[in-house]
């Protein structure tokens, strides 16, 4: 329910008060009436809150200051790499040449925004061991289907059209199943062994002519990494299948280990979570992938290439699974990202996988006195514990997430991955500092302490937030679609 001592908007108007300020109309007025049917005109005023323009500017800020965001506090949100986004990204981004360009001038004209996007196909390519990058998917379940769409059409192309099946960890990211049956395939679950990796034997059980890919993150969503890959990969390719890699969590490898070397024939890559996008809010995002030789010729057209150092589209493509998205993907975040790598170079990218492993590890160690640790061994850039100690007590994993709220964090992943119990997700990323790594444990054991001595505060948190406690199914069956006057 609403907090008593937070007016809204609407409960600070006042008849007549006027917020804004417009210059004066130097075109002719329309009548609108003339351009649409009458049934989509309003009969009357919208019912809009009329304050003054300090009120407004009050009631925003006030807003900015209730949401959770990278800079304003830290976000382990597990699996989506919520790090920070340095500020030289946003002011190259903001260059005239990038900010102002036009999808639709003449290539002589934008030769300098190609050759950044070239640019960063060919630091993609290095990074990942893949020979040809696309950059046109705009994130990263879109870059999965793009991936897909590639090897049915390899398997079309090769008259291999029995190959209808995409083997799914149980441990995936939830875009991995939905990718495989947008992109027309049915899928298959591979289960994970005690120790929280691919069971071998399974994917055996499973794998066959039938099989399009394996679809596989490495390290896994439990923030472990898979050993037995150059296994799996022979596995695969000895089915005539191709191994696709989710990219979600390349933070834990950068400059350590490459998709390709493992035995990956299509890579997608998340460039607002690994290479510091922003991120969330629905986008924008960026999810290019990159593929080995094989796979080349059915990249989406058009292909950036590069003719006698000149930058240029190439349509002549007759392979082609065709455009994904219109121009050639989401040019503002390709230029953060691009700023990022040439920013950290070969050594920082690899210092970011050493901080984010480092951060990951002593998180997991110390809190594992207080909660339940289903893998009980070093992990890569984000680890799981489970709350089934606190659930005896009547805490739920939901509960914890919510008490967290009162200490001005923003929640990790919680119940995800399916395959733990009252699973809590966290990553920190390479970007916090001890202090704020401590704080938040510090917070975590005293919910931890909390939920053996004194469990109601944190069944009925949170106690600090403008917003309290929520019917979380109520709210999604019947959300509140306007302001209704009373």
């Amino acid at each position: 329910m609403h907090k008593e001592d937070q007016p809204l908007i609407f409960e600070l108007t006042k008849p007549g008060r006027i917020g804004y300020s417009l210059p004066e109309l130097d075109i002719p007025e329309v009548d609108m009436s003339e351009m649409l049917p009458e049934e989509y005109l309003r009969v009357e005023e919208a019912d809009l809150p009329e304050v003054s323009e300090l009120d407004i500017m009050r009631h925003y800020t006030a807003l900015s200051k209730r949401n959770h965001g990278v800079d304003s506090g830290f976000y382990p949100l597990g699996s989506c790499t919520m790090k920070y986004n340095p500020k030289i990204n946003e002011n190259v981004a903001r260059f005239n040449g990038f900010a102002h360009v036009h999808p639709l001038q003449d290539e002589s004209s934008v030769q300098g925004a190609m050759e950044l996007m070239y640019d960063l196909q060919e630091h993609l390519k290095e990074i990942t061991g893949m020979d040809e990058v696309t950059l046109q998917p705009a994130a990263g379940a879109h870059g999965e289907w793009t991936g897909l769409m590639m090897i049915r059409a390899y398997h079309e192309a090769n008259g291999d059209t029995n190959r209808t099946k995409v083997i799914v960890p149980d441990s995936a990211h939830g875009t991995n199943p939905a990718s495989a049956t947008v992109a027309g395939f049915e899928t298959v679950t591979v289960k994970s062994n005690e120790h929280g990796l691919v069971d071998l034997e399974d994917l055996k059980r499973v794998v066959g002519d039938d099989t399009a890919a394996l679809m596989l993150t490495n390290p896994n969503t439990l923030g472990l990494f898979e050993e037995n890959i150059l296994e799996m990969a022979e596995i695969i390719h000895g089915a005539g299948g191709k191994l696709y890699y989710d990219g979600a969590n390349l933070n834990a490898v950068l400059s350590k280990a490459r998709p390709g070397d493992m035995g990956f024939d299509v890579v997608h890559l998340n460039l607002h979570k690994t290479f510091t996008g922003p991120h969330g809010g629905g986008g924008p995002g960026s999810g290019p992938v990159g593929v080995k030789a094989d796979l080349i010729p059915y990249l989406p057209k058009p292909v950036l290439v590069k003719k006698d150092d000149v930058f240029t589209f190439d349509y002549d493509r007759p392979d082609s699974i065709g455009r994904v998205k219109p121009y050639y993907g989401n040019f503002g975040i390709n230029v953060r990202a691009y700023t990022y790598i040439r920013t950290m170079g070969p050594d920082g990218l690899k210092a970011v996988t050493e901080y984010a492993v480092l951060n990951a590890n002593y998180m997991m160690r110390r809190l594992s006195s207080a909660y339940d640790l289903p893998f009980d061994r070093h992990c890569k850039h984000e680890f799981v514990l489970s709350g089934k100690r606190q659930k005896k007590l009547g805490v739920r994993t939901l509960d914890i997430a919510k008490r967290l709220l009162d200490f001005g964090y923003h929640p990790p992943t919680i119940y995800f991955p399916l395959n733990v119990e009252e699973c809590i997700m966290i990553e920190p990323t390479e970007t916090e500092s001890k202090e704020t790594l401590d704080s938040f444990i510090d917070a975590m054991l005293q919910i931890a302490r909390e939920a053996e001595e004194n469990p109601e505060i944190v069944q009925e948190a949170p106690h600090t937030t403008v917003i309290g406690r929520l019917d979380e199914t109520l709210a999604a069956r019947k959300p509140v679609l306007k302001y209704v006057k009373q």
